[in-house]
Parts: C-alpha cells; structure tokens; sequence
C-alpha cells in the first residue's frame, strides 16, 4: 500500500505541473481579441409611452473565453500540488476511509467554471443565470462528497445524494437544449459544430 500512495503522490505532483503547463499555454495561445462573450444584466424596464413594464438588459462587462479554460486549468493544477504536498498526510488518510474530500471540493469549482464557459458559448449571457448554473454543477459534485460521507460503514449503499446530485446536474443541460433549440428556431440555426461536440462529450 506505501508503494501506492508513493506512486498516487508522484502522479498528483505530475498532473499539477501538466495542468499548469495547459493553464499557462491556453494563456500565451490564445487572441485576447477573439472569444470575446459579453455578460449581462436582465431586469424590468418600465416603457412611459405605453405605461407597460418591459424586459430588459444591459451589458455589465465582457470576459474571454480563454480566461475561464486557463482557470480550469489552474484550478485543477492547485488541487494536485495541494494533495501532493501540504494536505498529502490528510488525503492518504481520507483515502484508506474511501474518502476524496479535495477531489468534489475541486469538482465544484473547475467543473462549475467549465459549464460556465459552456453556457456563454450557448448564448447564456445573463449574470443570474449563469451564477445558478455554476452552483447547481457544484452542488451536484458535492453531493458526491456527501455520498461518501453518508455510506461510510454502511452495508447497504444510500443513493438519495447521488439523485440529488442528478437532479442538480442535468438541470444546466436542459438549459442548454432549450437555448439551442431557441437558435435553431428562431435565431437561423447558425450554431457552431463545436458546441455540438461538447454537448455529446
């Protein structure tokens, strides 16, 4: 079992650095003039001239893409160096408990920050919606820390967690749907291949 963890220890060191390399390469590779996606503000307007309350948005600032693939990235890079060293004891603990506290901590933010990209490439804009979004991928993933916290020692397995976390997590996808099929019906259908792809993936 040492040779394991001394092994696991060593792959966590690798990964950290590679995942570090990716951040920085996404970076320096990127055009910051392109993949350019504004987020934005939705609220009621109330129009004088016909006495009508009307929906309404406002541009609150722009974000590139890139930025949020690099902090995917990053984040995933500082979970491994995290285990690998100052929190190493800890974790090889937890591990012989079958128990990955850091792994759904670090789920629910680089997997959270990654739908986000996902949702701005949907046409999903709005600061409220997106900020949903991000915490319901969230709770979803720590609800995998919650299943295995709540089936420790037990003979039969708990699955109301991972249901909730179901729920939680197929949420943003029907969002997704719904906006891809608002393009395709309304909006031309000029919806780039590549969106497909991550949907399937």
């Amino acid at each position: 079992m040492e040779n394991k963890l001394k092994g696991l220890n060593r792959f966590n060191l690798i990964m950290g650095g590679l995942h570090f390399i990716q951040a920085i390469a996404v970076l320096l590779l990127s055009d910051p003039e392109r993949g350019v996606v504004p987020v934005t503000l939705s609220f009621l307007k109330f129009d004088q001239t016909i006495s009508k309350l009307l929906p309404a948005s406002e541009q609150l600032f722009t974000i590139n893409l890139a930025w949020l693939v690099a902090l995917f990235f990053f984040l995933s890079s500082m979970a491994h160096l995290f285990i690998a060293t100052v929190y190493r004891e800890k974790y090889e603990s937890d591990l012989m408990k079958g128990i990955n506290k850091v792994r759904w901590f670090e789920y629910a933010l680089s997997a959270s920050v990654m739908m986000v990209a996902i949702s701005l490439l949907s046409g999903i804009y709005d600061l409220s919606s997106l900020i949903m979004i991000f915490f319901l991928d969230a709770i979803m993933n720590l609800t995998g820390l919650a299943m295995e916290v709540h089936n420790q020692g037990e003979k039969k397995i708990k699955w109301l967690d991972f249901v909730i976390g179901c729920i939680a997590g197929i949420i943003p996808w029907i969002v997704f749907g719904i906006y891809v099929y608002g393009a395709r019906q309304f909006g031309g259908g000029d919806i780039p291949t590549f969106v497909y792809w991550i949907y399937v993936s």
